[in-house]
């Protein structure tokens, strides 16, 4: 049987120091088991300061940036959790102070 995506865990909003660190976790089931992809402004993330952490099991996956930048990664982060029965997104913001 097939089954949407739907999220167990979803991130939340972040406030994070320049230099810092911030992590957001998304976590997601559904049948076939989703695939977990990260967005910022509607492009999908890729920067050295980005580390994206596959869980094991594969149901989920945590966004890590370091060291924060101020104006560079204050952002609202997608997560979008995908199978062949469709896809669903949430989102959260990052603040990073000086």
């Amino acid at each position: 049987m097939k089954s949407m995506p739907s999220f167990i865990k979803s991130p939340e909003d972040q406030t994070g120091i320049s230099g810092g660190v911030a992590s957001f976790v998304c976590q997601a089931v559904g049948e076939p088991k989703p695939r977990i992809t990260w967005m910022k402004k509607g492009k999908k993330v890729s920067s050295q300061r980005f580390e994206v952490i596959e869980f094991d099991d594969g149901s989920g996956s945590v966004l890590r940036i370091q060291p924060l930048r101020t104006h560079r990664d204050e952002a609202i982060y997608e997560c979008t959790a995908t199978n062949s029965a469709g896809e669903i997104n949430t989102s959260a913001k990052l603040t990073v102070l000086e």
